[in-house]
């Protein structure tokens, strides 16, 4: 029984607003030390936040031990891939912050601000719409590829005697195209060709087109219609969480049944009145 009680406690701990919102701050405070460390400070200083970076990591490790505890069992912690992450990036804080592994002790306290991430549920949602949209967004990014290397073809065999090092050949040629659309000074390459093909503004214009208008707005429409996925799917673990049902909505069929039996009944009442 006490287990028992000990193991209801630890669940409302790990589900405790309060204790949630500590957890960003301790994570908030992690990060502003970390910052700390690369200015020049008195000894002092140095020596308080090699103090706190040691509480901060003894905090991180309980939590992971009372959320690790709260759930049911190893397999449904471990099932959640933001536990695995949380897990790796705390362990790895255990590195001591010294001798030769100083470096890799400070990259690894770098990667604690990460856990903002897996404790902000919209920040999960963003980056989980990231990774779902990476499938889609690498057919785009394969189709940019295709006309990047046409463009740059055409650019090296038509460009090239113009200038050499802009469009030698076709890998140059696609990294001058890469700069164009940045927009990074890609009206002086324009200029410089324009003064012998006066007409290859019609080059720029409808690679510009295409890459910088048409394809980042594919990027962005994946982008968007997944994060609409994951939101509806946030939103209905939230109401589960909450132990709220969503209302259902009422079809043209719902209505037009539900005017029927309204019709039966006022004939109903009107035969007995």
């Amino acid at each position: 029984m006490q287990a028992s009680a000990v193991l209801n406690t630890l669940k409302k701990v790990d589900q405790s607003k309060t204790f949630q919102g500590f957890v960003i701050f301790v994570i908030i405070v992690s990060a502003l030390s970390i910052g700390a460390h690369t200015y020049q400070l008195p000894p002092l200083l140095e020596n308080s936040l090699y103090v706190l970076d040691i509480a901060i990591t003894a905090f991180f490790l309980i939590e992971l031990i009372i959320r690790y505890m709260a759930s049911d069992n190893t397999k449904s912690f471990f099932s959640k891939g933001w536990n695995i992450f949380d897990t790796i990036i705390v362990i790895g804080s255990l590195v001591p912050l010294g001798g030769s592994t100083i470096l890799l002790a400070r990259l690894l306290r770098i990667f604690r601000v990460l856990r903002l991430v897996s404790m902000v549920p919209e920040l999960r949602m963003l980056i989980n719409a990231l990774l779902k949209a990476i499938p889609r967004m690498g057919y785009i990014a394969l189709l940019m590829f295709v006309i990047f290397y046409i463009y740059g073809a055409i650019g090296s065999m038509f460009f090239a005697n113009v200038n050499d090092f802009l469009w030698g050949d076709v890998s140059i040629a696609m990294l001058t195209l890469f700069r164009i659309s940045t927009f990074e000074s890609w009206t002086s390459i324009m200029y410089e060709t324009m003064e012998v093909y006066p007409l290859s503004w019609l080059y720029y214009l409808s690679f510009i087109f295409l890459t910088t208008f048409v394809f980042l707005n594919m990027m962005v429409g994946a982008v968007l219609d997944v994060m609409g996925e994951e939101t509806k799917i946030m939103r209905e673990e939230q109401s589960e969480d909450d132990g709220e049902t969503h209302p259902q909505v009422a079809t043209a069929e719902d209505i037009k049944q539900l005017n029927a039996k309204i019709d039966q009944l006022t004939e109903m009442l009107a035969k007995k009145a």
